[in-house]
């Protein structure tokens, strides 16, 4: 061996030649081969390990402030190059706590929150006139479809409005002594089915905007219909529940009566499990899909003191319901449905007849009719916590209906004074993806207030 190469092993410190001519003193007698935490930066090698992804560009100055201490992080507190793992055969070493992984997290503390406030909007963003429309707190006659269609029935006619081109037409025209008493769209927005004063159900195909079936069943008003893949599930007046296969020709699936007043809201989880609905009697029963037939609820809800038609499932949570009550009640009442238990509710002061979530953020829309102080107006809610955002104005009339646009980002409410309002209030939709996940919603909880 040369005396070149003897000199580089001889000032390699990790080399056996330099353990063995110059002992050190060693923190912990240990393996050469096993690490030993006892010497080792653990902070410092999570702080390195964690940061190791693709990140942003650096746009601001607090963000490149950031991104050189991060670059810093390769090196230890005396500036020798780092190792996150330490043997047995590393010296003994005067290991000082790392003030660069704190100022990070000063730093980072520092860095402003560009997220902005939510707020309700001042103004509608667009107003059409709706004569005729029903003064009828119980009905449920419109609804935003998956195709960007709105149908509305005004009078004894169902129209169609187009979001895209801003066309109306007219589906259909009712008899003498009729009217559309409700209208839902199919989930994938090619049907429309309308339930009548005359307990009748029409089913008309969206692009030939032709009756294609005529259901039967009921004796009285049919006022909600809700539909959940090829079943369509109408409440009437008559106090029954009906779910129709629309493939068969003896539609009729099952029959319940179970409510002691009209039915007057119906909606289907997201999942199609369960059936939450509301009648005229105060009452809330959420049904088993497998177990409707059997007229065995899952469970029955009895906190509200007045109508339920208002019911909205949670987008990002398929076991929470929130329901809204009548007048003598005015409570907006967020369920847990795998337990039937009540885990918030807000006194609004007035008259619940629609709800609707916003799918971009954790929030609930309510829209108020007859009352003392949310009297004819929207209310924005913050969900779980439930804390008031904001409001409208005060509309001269009460809203009688609430309906969503497929991008989830405007809300068109029916009011009393026959005016159709739209809202833009569930934008701008947050970065990245458009709905907020389950596993985001979970996670959430960890900030958020206990439900």
């Amino acid at each position: 061996m040369d005396v070149d190469c003897n000199s580089r092993i001889q000032s390699d410190w990790y080399s056996p030649t330099r353990l063995h001519d110059s002992p050190v003193e060693y923190d912990f007698p240990g393996d050469r081969f096993i690490p030993n935490r006892s010497l080792m930066d653990l902070d410092q090698a999570h702080g390195v390990l964690t940061n190791r992804k693709t990140q942003p560009p650096c746009n601001t100055k607090s963000q490149i402030e950031y991104r050189k201490k991060l670059e810093n992080l390769t090196l230890d507190s005396e500036g020798r190059p780092f190792q996150m793992m330490v043997f047995r055969g590393s010296p003994k070493s005067s290991r000082k706590p790392s003030h660069i992984i704190d100022e990070m997290r000063h730093s980072d503390e520092k860095i402003p929150s560009h997220k902005p406030l939510r707020r309700f909007p001042k103004s509608e963003s667009r107003i059409l006139d709706a004569p005729n429309l029903k003064q009828d707190f119980y009905l449920n006659i419109m609804e935003w479809g998956k195709t960007n269609i709105l149908a509305v029935a005004l009078g004894t006619k169902i129209y169609l409005w187009n979001a895209d081109n801003r066309r109306v037409e007219e589906l259909s025209e009712a008899g003498e002594n009729d009217y559309p008493a409700s209208v839902s769209w199919s989930e994938d927005g090619t049907m429309l089915a309308a339930g009548y004063r005359g307990s009748t159900i029409q089913l008309f195909d969206a692009e030939s905007l032709k009756p294609v079936r005529s259901l039967n069943g009921h004796r009285r008003r049919v006022a909600s219909i809700a539909w959940n893949g090829h079943l369509l599930t109408t409440g009437s007046g008559d106090r029954t529940i009906i779910n129709h296969d629309v493939r068969a020709r003896n539609s009729i699936a099952c029959c319940i009566k179970v409510h002691r007043g009209e039915v007057c809201g119906l909606k289907w989880s997201s999942t199609g499990n369960i059936l939450a609905s509301g009648g005229n009697d105060n009452l809330v029963y959420l049904w088993d899909v497998c177990k409707m037939s059997s007229m065995h609820h899952v469970y029955r809800l009895n906190d509200h003191r007045a109508a339920v038609k208002a019911l909205a499932w949670c987008p990002y949570n398929c076991n929470v319901l929130a329901s809204g009550g009548g007048l003598a009640d005015g409570s907006l009442k967020i369920w847990n449905t795998q337990k039937g238990t009540c885990i918030n509710s807000i006194d609004t002061k007035a008259q619940i007849c629609g709800l609707q979530w916003n799918i971009h953020h954790k929030e609930i829309l309510s829209g108020h009719g007859y009352g003392v102080d949310s009297k004819n107006r929207l209310c924005l809610w913050r969900y779980p916590s439930m804390s008031r955002i904001g409001e409208s104005d005060t509309l001269k009339t009460r809203v009688l209906h609430l309906s969503q646009s497929p991008d989830g980002l405007t809300v068109v409410s029916a009011g009393g004074d026959e005016c159709l309002r739209f809202w833009e209030v569930f934008g701008p939709a947050s970065d990245g993806n458009s709905k907020i996940s389950y596993l985001e919603s979970l996670l959430s909880l960890k900030i958020s207030p206990l439900r």
